[in-house]
C-alpha cells in the first residue's frame, strides 16, 4: 500500500515537472529555459548568446580572454566561466606583479555578469613579494575594456 501510495506520488511530481517544462511561458524574456534547460520544448528561448559548447556567455569570455591575452594564463574553466592568470610583471616596472581571476556569472551579455579580481604584489629590497593594494580604478577599466570587446564581437558576428 504504501510503496504505491509512494509510486503515484512520484509519477505525479514528474508528470508536474514535465508539464511546467514542456509549457510555453510568454512571461520569460531572460532566456530560461524551463526546467529541463529547453531539453523537452520549452518554447524558444531569448538569448544574445549563440549556441555554444561553453557554459557562460560566449562573448564574455572570448573578451576575457582577449584583454587578458598579455598575462600567462594559470587555470581556464570555460564550464564553470573562470580564468585565472599566473603573475604578469611589466617589463618596465619590474618591481611590481600583477595576478587576475575573472568570473563570468551568468549566460546573458551583461555587466553584472562579469566580476574581476586583481592581486598586486611589491617585491622588496630582500627580494621577497608582498601583497599590495590595487587601485579599484583599475579594476573597473578592466572590466569595462573586457565588456566594450564583448560588445565588439557581438556586433560582428550581426553584420555578418
Amino acid at each position: 500500500m504504501i510503496v504505491s501510495l509512494i509510486r503515484s506520488a512520484g509519477a505525479a511530481v514528474l508528470t508536474l515537472a514535465f508539464a511546467t517544462a514542456c509549457m510555453s511561458n510568454g512571461d520569460r524574456s531572460d532566456g530560461d529555459r524551463g526546467l529541463f534547460g529547453g531539453l523537452l520544448g520549452s518554447g524558444p528561448a531569448v538569448s544574445d548568446q549563440p549556441e555554444a559548447g561553453i557554459g557562460v556567455n560566449s562573448y564574455l569570455w572570448r573578451s576575457s580572454l582577449d584583454v587578458l591575452s598579455f598575462m600567462p594564463l594559470s587555470e581556464v574553466d570555460p564550464f564553470g566561466g573562470v580564468i585565472i592568470t599566473d603573475w604578469y610583471a611589466n617589463p618596465e616596472l619590474p618591481s611590481e606583479r600583477f595576478k587576475a581571476t575573472v568570473y563570468i556569472l551568468d549566460t546573458r551579455l551583461r555587466a553584472d555578469a562579469l566580476s574581476v579580481q586583481l592581486f598586486k604584489q611589491i617585491r622588496g629590497e630582500d627580494g621577497s613579494w608582498s601583497d599590495a593594494a590595487v587601485d579599484p580604478a583599475t579594476r573597473i577599466q578592466i572590466e569595462n575594456a573586457i565588456l566594450t570587446r564583448a560588445r565588439q564581437i557581438r556586433i560582428s558576428q550581426i553584420d555578418d
